[in-house]
């Protein structure tokens, strides 16, 4: 029985006996089940045991507990094996697994959905490499097996009885597999055949409203999920005529609704065009142009119907968002919203309607001069946002509103100074970050960005600006509190209130709204939250550089290169391996390596090669991440680089790498100018300079005394620069000159009688007489050695200095 086949069988028994319903032992056998499908090698017994047939029928018994460790033995399956995979489809059937989401249980919906990332996992992989197997056997077509199952997906957004947590799964499933992961890749096909075959269904679910019976059933986050999934779909069209075909097909179901249905039909549309401003803003705002919907909004809104006033504002709120159309609704709009704020009974109508106050009043973005309404109206509209931010007795959908509003608002400064002082506001703004009102990520992102001026800010050319005013062209105006001191104290208040911890835990969700442009506001803020060097231990402490890592490995490029900018922040002021514990400080070098490409600002270089240069001093592990992921002949370049902060920093980072074999044997090969480089660079004006490159060099000469036999050949110059290290009032200098005039003596008899003949043997006579230390120890040995090879004969007092040379 102890038999890993007999094994699984006794699982098997023991899980599918009606008996030992509920007992402990069930529990155990599913469990042993689950951690045995982790292994490759338990993961094909099972397979082998028939293992996919049985639990077919452990999902067909309903029960939660089996379900759940039957879709967890699966993914052990299926993970990165795509004839297994395929296999399991053909048992299980491809509708069987998708209708698995769709169940009320949020536990089995989650393990299905998780399940369906493997599946596609592997089926992708299949398509990249031609359809063979991991043990080669030929199979079917993935790509047909991948269309199918996202077809069973997109029929699955628009039938009835699905749970609304499990249409907002297949949301999520097809996020991630259908657009491409880079634009690099040509082939957008499966992109184009989801618009062809599935866009109507994904904006029935963003057209959808949460309360009425016999709409289908979605959660607060689904309508946002459907609009992130339109961005990614429209994101990843490659021409005009692809995307004029996704705009017909949305405007052809816009109207549809809008033209044949009363008035259930013109909401059903206004919504679907709020769920497209929400994502492809241009196919939301061509829709908005159709004719009869902007009226029918302006209209809608003074409506007596809560349900419809509440679609009509959202739509204001989102067609607010271009300067053209913000102009239109402040000059058409205002009063509307200004009497819903002041009339409406309704905490949900009021809320929003202050929200598109907040929006157009920011139309004018930091720009000081550009304000549209009265001033002091802007503070006013922040404060009673704070106050619906911070009433508990409201629920977090209406609430997330009011972090809406201040999103926009904080683009003012005054607003910001407020928003700071207000530790209740603070409070309430990370608590509902950590809800599960998902929507609300951007919004608090956004709002986070505004207080800490994370945006990209260059100042104008004061010739620019003169000669804009001259032609009376309108001059942007910075706010006077968002100059660095006002920034600096903001930034404080924000870690002193644990925006850190906050901002951890929204990097952390699992959802389709963490979208990449919200990652990119949240390394925004990263960024700034470690500029101030006494901020990082806070920051450290708080889990900020965990949260780091995912949002250097993915997200836009801006915002991987401001997170992996931070994360070399942290890494040159506080010890990598406290703030990187275990495996984590490995993943931390790919992110620095990327810093160090030209396109980044030669700050970012900097700060690179400075953390790179910490972590190359830890271990020989590190050092070889670093060499793997080719970043030494970056450094090398940077050894080159005019600026001399730069220079030194790649000095530096080259010195510790040279404990390695590898980059010794770039410095022992024949034909470079690198050890010519350090040698020089010993003998530079810059001390910091001098001092890394005669490490770097006392560190080679002691792995390779093969090197010091070529020292003389590189440069004519070498003993003046030898010398030069010996004679330095710097005791560190002075070692590391000492350390590498030892090594050349015991390196050869011929290199040691060069030194002897030279100053260097007087130099060394009264290093050898001074106090006990390092240089002293060396300057002894030298001269010790030079006397074993008589070169030089004893002092007649017995004293490690040179009475005569020998010659």
């Amino acid at each position: 029985m102890s038999s890993t086949d007999a094994k699984v069988e006794q699982m098997f028994q023991i899980l599918l006996d009606p008996q030992e319903k509920g007992t402990e032992k069930k529990q155990k056998a599913s469990q042993n089940l689950v951690v045995l499908a982790r292994e490759d090698a338990g993961a094909e017994k099972i397979f082998r045991s028939n293992g996919v047939q049985l639990l077919q029928r452990l999902l067909d018994t309903g029960e939660a507990d089996l379900m759940l460790a039957a879709l967890r033995t699966l993914v052990g399956i299926c993970s990165e094996h795509q004839s297994r995979t395929v296999a399991t489809l053909s048992v299980l059937g491809t509708r069987r697994v998708v209708s698995i989401l769709g169940v009320e249980n949020q536990a089995v919906s989650l393990a299905a959905c998780h399940l369906l990332q493997v599946i596609f996992d592997a089926l992708k992989e299949g398509v990249k490499k031609g359809f063979r197997g991991k043990e080669g056997a030929i199979i079917v077509d993935p790509a047909r097996e991948l269309k199918i199952l996202i077809s069973n997906l997109l029929e699955l957004l628009t039938e009835v009885g699905v749970s609304g947590q499990g249409r907002d799964n297949a949301l999520t499933l097809l996020i991630k597999a259908v657009p491409r992961k880079s634009p690099k890749d040509p082939n957008n096909s499966l992109t184009l055949w989801v618009i062809d075959q599935g866009l109507k269904k994904i904006l029935e679910v963003g057209g959808s409203v949460q309360e009425p019976p016999g709409e289908l059933a979605v959660t607060a986050n689904s309508r946002m999920s459907a609009s992130v999934l339109l961005n990614k779909l429209f994101d990843d069209l490659k021409c005009d005529a692809e995307r004029e075909n996704f705009h017909r097909l949305c405007e052809n179901y816009i109207k549809s609704w809008f033209e044949g249905h009363g008035l259930a039909g013109k909401l059903r549309a206004i919504q679907t065009v709020s769920c497209l401003l929400q994502g492809p803003c241009e196919a939301g705002n061509r829709a908005l142009e159709l004719s009869g919907v902007m009226e029918s909004v302006i209209a809608l809104c003074a409506s007596e119907q809560e349900e419809e006033q509440l679609v009509a504002v959202e739509a204001l709120i989102h067609a607010a968002g271009k300067a053209k159309r913000a102009s239109f609704i402040t000059a058409n709009g205002v009063s509307l919203l200004k009497d819903l704020y002041k009339r409406s009974e309704k905490d949900s109508i009021r809320i929003r309607a202050l929200v598109g106050l907040c929006k157009l009043g920011s139309a004018g973005g930091t720009d000081f001069s550009m304000k549209q309404f009265a001033e002091g109206s802007t503070l006013k509209l922040a404060k009673q946002c704070r106050k619906w931010l911070c009433n508990d007795q409201i629920d977090t959908g209406t609430r997330r509103w009011a972090v809406e509003g201040l999103a926009y608002l904080t683009f003012d400064a005054d607003v910001k100074e407020e928003f700071v002082e207000d530790e209740a506001a603070l409070k309430a703004l990370f608590q509902l970050s950590r809800s599960e009102e998902r929507s609300v990520l951007f919004a608090v992102a956004s709002a986070l960005v505004n207080c800490t001026n994370s945006y990209d800010y260059e100042e104008p050319d004061p010739k620019m600006v003169e000669l804009a005013k001259y032609a009376k062209q309108h001059v942007p105006e910075q706010h006077p509190k968002d100059k660095p001191g006002f920034v600096r104290a903001r930034v404080k208040k924000l870690l002193a209130a644990g925006v850190v911890s906050a901002m951890t835990c929204m990097v952390k969700t699992e959802s389709p709204v963490l979208t990449n442009s919200c990652r990119e506001l949240l390394s925004r803020v990263f960024l700034a939250l470690v500029d101030e060097v006494e901020d990082r231990g806070t920051v450290v402490a708080q889990g900020g550089g965990k949260a780091l890592l995912p949002l250097a490995l993915e997200g836009t490029d801006v915002g991987q290169t401001k997170a992996a900018q931070a994360l070399a922040k942290l890494t040159i002021t506080s010890n990598p391996e406290m703030t990187f514990p275990g495996e984590r400080i490995y993943e931390v070098v790919r992110p620095l390596v990327s810093l160090l490409h030209l396109n980044c600002s030669g700050l970012q270089n900097f700060e690179a090669l400075m953390a790179l240069t910490n972590l190359a001093g830890i271990s020989e592990r590190l050092r070889q991440k670093i060499l793997k992921e080719k970043a030494v002949p970056m450094i090398e370049g940077y050894m080159f680089e005019e600026h001399e902060m730069i220079r030194r920093a790649a000095t530096e980072c080259m010195c510790n790498l040279a404990m390695s074999k590898e980059v010794q044997d770039l410095f022992e090969a024949k034909g470079n100018d690198r050890l010519k480089l350090l040698v020089l660079y010993s003998g530079e004006d810059d001390e910091l300079l001098r001092r890394a490159a005669a490490g770097g060099l006392a560190m080679l000469t002691s792995m390779r005394p093969s090197l010091c036999s070529r020292i003389p050949e590189v440069t004519t110059h070498w003993l003046e620069i030898l010398q030069g290290l010996l004679l330095s009032p710097n005791q560190e200098l002075q070692h590391r000159g000492a350390v590498v005039a030892l090594n050349m003596v015991e390196a050869s008899k011929e290199i040691a009688g060069t030194l002897m003949e030279s100053e260097v043997l007087e130099i060394l006579s009264v290093l050898a007489k001074g106090k006990e230390s390092p240089v002293t120890r060396a300057a002894v040995a030298c001269l010790a050695k030079a006397v074993e090879y008589g070169l030089i004969k004893p002092n007649q007092d017995g004293e490690g200095g040179a009475a005569s040379c020998t010659r």
